[in-house]
């Protein structure tokens, strides 16, 4: 993406922050501001209206969780990336049911977390391609990872289940209507038909779903 894509930090650990907003300033990523808890977070997110949100789950008072759950009360509708470590796995499921679009273990590489802003910036999430063994396990054996998880799954079509791969590898709909050579429209068509057989409300959730019920691999 040629413009810049405007970030908000947020991590109880200064250096942990300032590591971050050094690294990804150096392209056409910029960070518009920080906060070291949920609260400050909400505030700072509010007056900046960022592109995307780096999110820290581990905060004391209060954490990521509780951030995403007064983002959600608020309805505001901004991509959060978790940025976590590998033992969280629990928490990540979590984080990812009450809205965040996808997550990254806190070794990743530079080029991983800019492809990560990006992919949440242009509508895409970031589940599959970034999946630990151990929280697919945990997705799969647990309860439901979304509310209505009682509620049967109606089948989904070939051309859906395709859909629904590209979602989960994090496109949005122009790219994958150009990978299935579609109209963007029908593509869009398909996804809001994928989320109500799920009975999900969100592409995370239905990513969540599907795995949870075995329909990716």
């Amino acid at each position: 993406m040629s413009e810049q894509i405007s970030v908000v930090i947020v991590d109880d650990q200064t250096l942990v922050r300032h590591g971050i907003r050094s690294l990804l300033e150096l392209g056409d990523i910029t960070a518009v501001g920080e906060a070291d808890n949920g609260a400050t977070a909400i505030d700072v997110i509010t007056e900046t209206d960022p592109d995307v949100v780096l999110l820290d789950l581990r905060m004391p008072q209060f954490d990521g969780l509780w951030a995403l759950e007064k983002l959600r009360e608020k309805e505001i509708d901004v991509p959060v990336l978790i940025l976590t470590t590998f033992n969280d796995d629990t928490l990540v499921l979590e984080a990812l049911r009450r809205g965040a679009r996808g997550y990254l273990l806190k070794d990743v590489t530079v080029d991983q977390l800019k492809n990560a802003v990006h992919t949440l910036a242009r509508g895409g999430t970031l589940i599959a391609p970034s999946i630990t063994d151990r929280l697919l396990r945990a997705i799969r054996t647990g309860p439901s990872p979304i509310d209505n998880g009682a509620t049967p799954i109606q089948d989904l079509s070939p051309r859906e289940l395709e859909v629904l791969r590209l979602v989960a590898e994090g496109l949005n709909n122009r790219e994958i209507a150009n990978a299935l050579h579609l109209a963007e429209g029908t593509v869009k068509n398909h996804v809001s038909t994928v989320l109500l057989k799920l009975g999900a409300r969100d592409r995370t959730n239905a990513v969540l779903r599907a795995l949870h019920e075995g329909l990716l691999s």
